[in-house]
């Protein structure tokens, strides 16, 4: 009888992954998704997902299924298809007085050990991120969790000692595998409530602390966001080599909708791994399979323009993706690993956001729940709801694992399959009313390995519909067509022709604009970021963290105008700026001659200064511009400045 019980325990062992730190065996083929094997891949590259939502998720009746269409443990379905590592979020207390969950999964470290057993049952290591907060923590928001509220550094710290090494101990007697631990989540330049890289020092080194003492073996990480910009990167890393914090990885989030280019994220995090011999990794990315909503909550990403699209929102356009991040990070000195951010956050529901949200708000499958107003009332407490990036997951709307999951399997070895067309480039055009509406007789089609190759188009659009939109003024419409099979989208502008020279910033240079800064404005530069433009992906950016620091203007002289009368208009929006004096204006030979008032109100917030009625005489001098001053809040004044225009009135 024993030996019968001894070879059933070794079956489960080799069958379904019941022992601890068990290797799964990775075992995936396709016959439609391309992967290109990533050269120079080490054997021990971390190839994580993070799902913390998981367990919320399956309390609202979410189910997940294998490749044979089987109901399946999750975390079996992952390890079978080569993903290494769990990341889990840890929040200190996600719940309000009456013990409702503020939503986002919940995350505590209660849910924490129960997604950790199931990691390390199917042989998975666990990548604990502490957010030291009680709900989101990210650049914008790093609050203090209520417990800690009134407490001074020195026993704040002492807190985070204490809360990290009895998490910790939980995991560890739980028999949880833990390879790795953050001190905070996108803490670019705040933690806990704190601000100041003198207090942010000890906090983090209170977590370290506690690593070394409960997992010794386990690495110890620090995470930030927005690798675009190198000189914050920079900071961050001299800071912690100031301070001397004991770490071992220097984690970046990187979202190619936002995040700049693959080529700067290997340059920033590869010399941070020179410079000061840490290891490096992406602990955040994803990407969209898809532009469609799939629980009735808008998603993040989502049809149209304002991000940056490197592939096609399709199944293989995410494995492209991915693997792009991949390869980057591999042949990146130091990069040990990349970890895909909620890849089985899906819709709880088909039928209607009423019986979705009922579920959001009870198992917290959602986002936010109302409840977490308790903590966040300005943000969480305003706009809670679902899953906003379902459409970036592993899994479709019922739990079937997309064909794209099998890349993690396939990123050694490699499954060049048929190369096919995959999606059509969108394609975008600028028309001045007045001019000739040329649709492109050819689009790029996106092929699965990534490359483009040109095809010929058909555009749905008769005569009468080109002619109502030369009398619909400036819009934009999105003209539909057929190109190999596949839908084209051409999104043309109608626009007033614009008399200035890179009137967007889209040439990446400042010129012809004159930047004259007047105070001592810290940064006032020409910057790519799509997130932040009003139109394309350039913009001017300032930011001082001086009281009265900001005062510049930005002006162009225009030449080659006719006679006639003209309106100019230029648009800013920022944040934290206090007290300004902002005016659009323009001059004529040399004097003002119209201005118009503005001001910043906040993040995404443009206003437009217009100045109308301006007569021009062949022979002036004109010259437009924007004045700004900003006497600031405190937390460093900023703003961007975009798409200034010159028309003609006739």
């Amino acid at each position: 009888m024993k030996k019968m019980i001894a070879v059933l325990l070794l079956l489960c062992l080799l069958l379904t992954g019941c022992g601890s730190g068990r290797t799964v065996k990775v075992d995936v083929s396709s016959d439609t998704l391309y992967v290109k094997a990533v050269e120079n891949l080490p054997k021990d590259f971390i190839l994580g997902m993070d799902v913390s939502s998981v367990l919320a998720e399956e309390e609202s009746g979410v189910k997940y299924y294998n490749f044979a269409g089987e109901e399946q443990d999750l975390f079996r379905t992952l390890a079978e298809n080569g993903v290494t590592h769990i990341r889990v979020r840890v929040w200190n207390h996600p719940y309000d007085a009456q013990g409702r969950g503020f939503g986002g999964g919940n995350n505590d470290i209660e849910k924490a050990v129960a997604i950790g057993r199931r990691a390390t049952q199917a042989g998975l290591k666990l990548i604990v991120d502490f957010h030291y907060s009680d709900f989101w923590a990210d650049p914008g928001k790093q609050m203090v969790p209520l417990a800690w509220k009134d407490m001074d550094i020195e026993t704040k710290t002492e807190a985070v000692y204490d809360y990290t090494r009895d998490c910790l101990r939980q995991l560890k007697d739980a028999k949880v595998s833990v390879g790795m631990v953050q001190l905070g989540n996108e803490t670019n330049g705040a933690l806990c409530g704190e601000k100041t890289w003198f207090n942010i020092q000890f906090l983090m080194a209170a977590g370290s602390k506690a690593v070394r003492e409960v997992f010794p073996k386990a690495l110890v990480a620090v995470h930030f966001a927005n690798p675009e910009n190198a000189e914050a990167y920079a900071s961050y890393a001299s800071k912690l080599d100031y301070y001397k914090l004991d770490y071992d990885v220097f984690a970046s989030s990187y979202y190619p909708y936002w995040h700049g280019t693959l080529d700067n994220l290997s340059s920033v995090l590869g010399t941070i791994a020179e410079t000061y011999g840490k290891k490096v990794m992406v602990m955040e990315t994803s990407y969209a399979y898809t532009d469609e909503d799939t629980d009735f909550f808008g998603n993040t990403i989502g049809a149209g323009g304002g991000v940056s699209k490197p592939c096609p929102y399709t199944v293989q356009g995410q494995a492209n993706s991915v693997r792009s991040v991949v390869e980057t990070v591999a042949n990146t000195p130091g990069g040990i690993g990349v970890c895909y951010w909620e890849g089985a956050w899906i819709s709880v529901g088909q039928n209607s956001w009423e019986e979705n949200s009922a579920k959001w708000e009870q198992f917290g499958s959602g986002w936010a729940s109302s409840y977490a107003a308790a903590y966040d009332p300005d943000d969480a407490g305003k706009w809670y709801g679902g899953s906003a990036v379902d459409n970036q997951a592993f899994f479709d709307a019922t739990g079937h694992p997309l064909e794209s999951l099998k890349l993690f399997g396939m990123l050694r070895s490699g499954n060049e399959v048929e190369v096919l067309p995959d999606a059509i480039d969108d394609t975008e055009l600028v028309v001045d009313l007045n001019g000739v509406i040329e649709l492109p007789e050819t689009v790029n089609a996106v092929m699965t390995d990534n490359s483009r190759r040109a095809v010929p188009v058909t555009w749905d659009i008769d005569d009468a519909q080109l002619q109502q939109m030369y009398a619909g003024g400036p819009a934009k419409y999105d003209i539909t067509g057929e190109a190999g099979g596949l839908k084209a989208h051409c999104y043309v502008s109608m626009v007033e022709y614009n008399f200035l020279s890179n009137p967007g910033f889209e040439d990446g240079t400042e010129a012809p604009w004159i930047v004259t800064d007047l105070g001592k404005t810290e940064q006032l530069y020409v910057e790519d970021k799509a997130t932040d433009s009003l139109g394309g992906s350039w913009h001017m950016h300032f930011w001082s963290a001086a009281p009265d620091s900001v005062a510049f203007t930005l002006e162009q002289p225009v030449e080659g105008l006719r006679s006639g009368t003209y309106k100019y208009a230029i648009s800013i929006m920022g944040g934290d700026c206090g007290e300004t004096e902002i005016y659009a204006y323009v001059k004529l030979d040399g004097e003002i001659v119209g201005k118009a008032p503005m001001k910043i109100t906040g993040y995404g917030s443009w206003d437009t200064g217009r100045v109308e009625g301006i007569e021009y005489t062949e022979g002036q001098t004109l010259s437009v511009g924007i004045s700004v001053k900003c006497a600031g809040e405190g937390k460093g004044a900023w703003g961007k400045i975009d798409e200034a225009m010159l028309n003609s009135m006739g």
